[in-house]
């Protein structure tokens, strides 16, 4: 990548989805990238991406693990970030006891382990040098127990809390953490769960346009948080109140395998 003027910012999870569309609003603004993703569409993307007037440096690693997270911070070379966008994440749908713990585990060493080993290497940056952007892609459905979502809503719930904790730490330094909580987006997620035969798998969804849009806009502005629609804000303000037992109710009618022919009424 070319050493430029432009701040730099890093994308994870780039190649499709909400990924792409925040890495889309950095490049529009000015920014340059460093976009990752575990698939070879990552390349296609960045070639995207750069005709919008960004340099652009495609990464394909896989950033559950630490190997493919020291592959993305080489890459940085030394350039300063400005912003690191973690929104790397998989889904899995199904009862717990019916998954494959090499499954599972991909999805906590994804979600969890590689966005941490990740952020504490650029964040650490960043705190020397007292500036820089964290955007955390949460999820609303960290809010509830995720009945037959069990472990990805549970690594989402930890993101939610993670991300307030780490602004917390750094509300001194120059550094701001803003955690994006998406509901339902309109992605390659619930395919790539497994879960197109859920209610929520099939219902409508939110334009991941619109979903990066805010979460961007609210990491411009070092906002603490932001929830994406309406009907995801009532579900939130929902889901912090009600007995966990009534929201894990309301889960499972939503993820239960079989429900999609429910996703009408």
């Amino acid at each position: 990548m070319a050493n430029t003027d432009r701040p730099l910012a890093i994308i994870t999870g780039a190649s499709t989805g909400i990924g792409y569309e925040l890495a889309k609003c950095c490049a529009q603004n000015g920014f340059d990238l460093i976009v990752a993703a575990d698939e070879a569409a990552i390349n296609q993307a960045a070639k995207e991406l750069e005709g919008l007037g960004a340099n652009v440096q495609a990464v394909q690693a896989d950033l559950s693990t630490a190997d493919g997270v020291d592959t993305l911070c080489e890459a940085v070379a030394g350039r300063p970030v400005e912003a690191l966008l973690a929104n790397a994440g998989v889904g899995l749908g199904g009862g717990f006891l019916d998954q494959d713990a090499a499954t599972w585990k991909k999805v906590v060493d994804t979600n969890i382990t590689g966005t941490l080993h990740l952020i504490q290497k650029i964040a650490t940056g960043m705190r020397t040098s007292r500036q820089g952007r964290i955007l955390i892609t949460g999820s609303i459905a960290g809010f509830m127990p995720g009945t037959f979502q069990a472990v990805y809503n549970g690594t989402k719930a930890f993101l939610d809390l993670f991300s307030y904790a780490l602004r917390h730490e750094l509300q001194d330094t120059g550094v701001t953490v803003t955690c994006l909580m998406p509901g339902a987006t309109e992605t390659e997620f619930f395919e790539r769960a497994d879960m197109m035969d859920t209610k929520v798998g099939t219902d409508k969804k939110m334009d991941p346009a619109v979903v990066a849009q805010k979460g961007f806009d609210a990491m411009m502005k070092g906002e603490g948080q932001v929830i994406a629609g309406w009907q995801n804000k009532l579900q939130a303000a929902i889901a912090s109140i009600a007995p966990f037992g009534a929201t894990a109710e309301m889960h499972r009618k939503m993820a239960q395998p079989g429900t999609a022919k429910d996703s009408a009424a």
